[in-house]
């Protein structure tokens, strides 16, 4: 009796734990929703409203360029993606496949790199983006956000592919493989969920970027999402247009829900390989 009675207690608790983590992680969402729907005269008053309005979004894209903000956004994070992980691919097969001295050493300062902060590089940065004529332009803030993802796919794939079967190497390269064969043929089919889930976490990156964004670009029409809120005003200074930021910000977290629910399989099971090989 009393085991049945510990266990039934366990289980309300444990409910319990669940329940208040999956509100402590929804609540803001569903803050941001509701809040973006309200009209102005509702918000800091109850938390669902009385009466749903859509003005906040209209209002959003009328008042600034935030589709272009948007599509700036997708551009940047794309390309950064893309070129990361294509970099990070031999980088990552040479550090993980092929033994020679320094490696370990190379490894740490690769990460090392990913450690400093945004603020130690910035006017490094800013230096080589104004000698090279790219400020003011998406592809300035490419450049400058690959510094935050390129360091972490080339240490994740590298672990991801250190965990691969070196017999599939070796029988590719009784075959008369070369090693670029073997890393495009033969491994690269056996890791598209870890560039799933590494890609999407490196796309989080791109696409949450602020401070390169603000400093690297001038003008609305090159600015990015996070820059593009953190500038939206109200009718004066000291005002703070609540339901545009929110309604903002909804938009903006739509396409990394879209983008976890399209790729779900594939980064769980990049992350179970990596759980269960790592």
């Amino acid at each position: 009796m009393r085991r049945r009675s510990r266990a039934a207690l366990g289980r309300a608790l444990f409910g319990l734990l669940v329940a208040a983590l999956v509100l402590y992680t929804v609540f803001p969402f569903a803050w941001a929703i509701l809040s973006s729907i309200k009209p102005g005269d509702q918000l800091g008053g109850p938390l669902l409203p009385s009466s749903v309005t859509f003005d906040n979004y209209a209002a959003v894209f009328r008042e600034a360029p935030f589709a272009r903000n948007i599509l700036n956004s997708v551009i940047v994070s794309g390309a950064v993606v893309a070129l990361s992980l294509i970099l990070a691919l031999p980088a990552a097969y040479a550090l993980g496949r092929v033994r020679f001295r320094g490696r370990g050493f190379l490894l740490a300062g690769i990460l090392s790199v990913s450690m400093f902060p945004q603020v130690a590089v910035l006017s490094g940065l800013f230096e080589l983006i104004r000698t090279l004529g790219l400020y003011n332009t998406l592809a300035g803030l490419v450049l400058a956000t690959m510094i935050l993802t390129l360091p972490f796919t080339v240490w994740v794939m590298t672990g991801f592919l250190r965990a691969m079967p070196r017999e599939l190497e070796e029988a590719a390269m009784l075959d008369g493989a070369t090693p670029f064969v073997v890393l495009t043929r033969v491994y690269l089919p056996l890791l598209m969920p870890a560039l799933a889930t590494t890609g999407v976490l490196a796309f989080m990156i791109a696409w949450n970027e602020f401070l390169f964004a603000l400093t690297f670009t001038l003008t609305d029409e090159q600015r990015t999402v996070p820059v593009a809120i953190a500038l939206i005003s109200g009718a004066s200074r000291f005002e703070l247009p609540w339901g545009r930021i929110m309604a903002a910000s909804v938009i903006v977290t739509l396409p990394l829900v879209a983008l976890v629910l399209v790729l779900q399989r594939r980064i769980v099971a990049g992350l179970m390989a990596g759980a269960l090989k790592g």
